[in-house]
């Protein structure tokens, strides 16, 4: 989609800072992190949010996205320590960017509840 942010990451019309990829998912660092390392993992296929990831895609979407998280986090040296993997959909979900995101967020100790 052409009007998406990070569909034109993916296609490399915005750069973006890559902290790792694979053949179906993309990681960068997020410009406006919540925390010590904050890295959104998207699928380089347009999904608006975690409803529209339907049946037949399942299978292949959500493992990409969280087999790049934990290589990132690994990656990152998060994988000790902790980290928080978050998906916002919709709205009141938080859900900022109408394009399947995944937050891999660490490198402080993370309070829950969250805000």
């Amino acid at each position: 989609m052409s009007d998406c942010i990070f569909c034109r990451i993916v296609s490399g019309d915005i750069p973006a800072r890559e902290a790792g990829s694979s053949d179906e998912a993309l990681a960068f660092h997020d410009l406006n992190p919540q925390a010590p390392v904050h890295v959104l993992v998207i699928p380089r296929e347009h999904f608006g949010g975690a409803n529209d990831v339907g049946p037949t895609d399942s299978e292949r979407v959500w493992p990409a996205l969280f087999d790049l998280a934990t290589a990132v986090a690994q990656e990152l040296g998060l994988a000790d320590s902790g980290y928080r993997l978050v998906v916002n959909s919709g709205t009141d979900g938080g859900q900022s960017v109408g394009h399947l995101h995944l937050h891999v967020l660490g490198g402080r100790r993370l309070a829950w509840p969250p805000g």
